[in-house]
C-alpha cells in the first residue's frame, strides 16, 4: 500500500534544527563561552615587575589558595552568602506559603505584582536607601532610641550585618517567587488526604508540603547564593569596604595591582565555588532534569 504521506529526511530535519539553533549557539558562544575561555587563558599569565608574563602557570591559583587576604576574601564571601540563603528561606517560606495557600486567589496575584515592583527599582539607590536607615541617624537607630531599647546610637552601617540586611531585602523576593512556584505545582489532594489521615496542619507541613517544595527552595537558594557571591556593589555601600569579599578581592586586583591575571584566577576560583554549588544541588535534588 502506498504511503500516505511523505515522511521527511531524518538529514534534513536535523539541518533544520541546527539552523534554528544556529542564532542561540552562535550568540551563547560569542558573549558566553569564549570570554570564559579567554579569562581561563588569562589567568595562567602572570604579572611580574609590571611586565605580562605568557608563560603558562597556575602560581596566581596558588596564591589564590595560600596567600591570607585571598583565603580570608573567599571564606568571608562564603559565610555572608550562607548566611543570607538560610535567612532569606526563613523570611521567604512564610510568605509563599501564606500567598499560595492562606491568599484569596485574586489578592494573591496583587501581593505577587507587588512583590515584582522592587526589582524595577535601581540596585544603587535601594543599597544607599539602606545605608540611610541603617545610619546613626537612621530609622532604626531613631526607632530603637524611641522605644528605650537603646540609650545611644548602635553601629550597623557599614558592618557585615548591614551586607546582610541589603541582601535579605534584595534576594528574598526572588526565593519566595520560586518556593511559590513550587507550592503551587502540589495537588490539592495530597493535602487533603494528609488531613483525612489524621495529620495536624504542622505536620502536614512538616511531612507533605514542605519535602514536596523543596525543589523550589533549593532553586531559590542556588540563585540567592549566586547573585550574593558575586555581588560587588552592596557590601561595597553597606559593608563599607570594613572586611574584604572576593568580588572587591577582585576589583582591587584590577584598579590598584592592575594584576589582571590574578583578577581572573580569582573570577575562575568564583566560578568554581558556584560551579560546585550547582553540582550540589543538582545532585542531591535531581534539578538539572527538571
Amino acid at each position: 500500500m502506498a504511503a500516505v504521506g511523505r515522511t521527511r529526511p531524518e538529514g534534513a530535519s536535523t539541518g533544520r534544527g541546527w539552523a534554528l539553533a544556529g542564532p542561540a549557539l552562535a550568540w551563547t558562544t560569542a558573549f558566553f563561552l569564549a570570554p570564559m575561555v579567554f579569562v581561563l587563558a588569562y589567568s595562567l599569565f602572570r604579572r611580574v615587575g609590571g611586565e605580562l608574563v605568557a608563560s603558562l602557570s597556575f602560581e596566581n591559583y596558588r596564591r589564590a589558595f595560600t596567600e591570607a587576604a585571598f583565603r580570608t576574601a573567599l571564606v568571608n564571601s562564603l559565610e555572608v552568602s550562607v548566611i543570607t540563603v538560610i535567612a532569606s528561606v526563613l523570611v521567604a517560606y512564610p510568605v509563599a506559603y501564606l500567598l499560595a495557600y492562606r491568599m484569596p486567589r485574586r489578592w494573591g496575584q496583587v501581593l505577587l505584582a507587588l512583590a515584582v515592583l522592587p526589582f524595577w527599582t535601581s540596585y544603587v539607590v535601594r543599597s544607599y536607601s539602606w545605608l540611610l536607615v541603617l545610619a546613626k541617624e537612621g530609622v532604626v537607630n531613631r526607632t530603637l532610641m524611641a522605644l528605650g531599647l537603646v540609650a545611644e546610637p548602635i553601629t550597623i552601617a557599614n558592618t557585615r550585618a548591614a551586607t546582610v540586611i541589603g541582601f535579605v531585602h534584595f534576594f528574598t523576593m526572588l526565593m519566595a517567587l520560586t518556593i511559590y512556584a513550587s507550592l503551587v505545582q502540589i495537588p490539592e489532594s495530597y493535602r487533603k488526604a494528609a488531613r483525612d489521615l489524621g495529620a495536624s496542619g504542622w505536620r502536614t507541613l512538616v511531612h507533605v508540603t514542605l519535602p514536596l517544595s523543596l525543589p523550589g527552595v533549593v532553586v531559590g537558594a542556588f540563585l540567592t547564593f549566586v547573585l550574593a557571591i558575586g555581588d560587588y556593589i552592596t557590601p561595597q555601600i553597606l559593608g563599607g569596604a570594613q572586611e574584604l569579599l572576593l568580588p572587591q578581592a577582585i576589583m582591587l586586583q584590577v584598579q590598584r595591582s592592575g594584576d589582571f591575571p590574578m583578577a581572573a584566577a580569582l573570577s575562575a576560583v568564583l566560578l568554581l565555588v558556584i560551579g560546585l554549588a550547582y553540582l550540589a544541588s543538582a545532585r542531591r535534588f535531581g534539578l538539572g532534569a527538571r
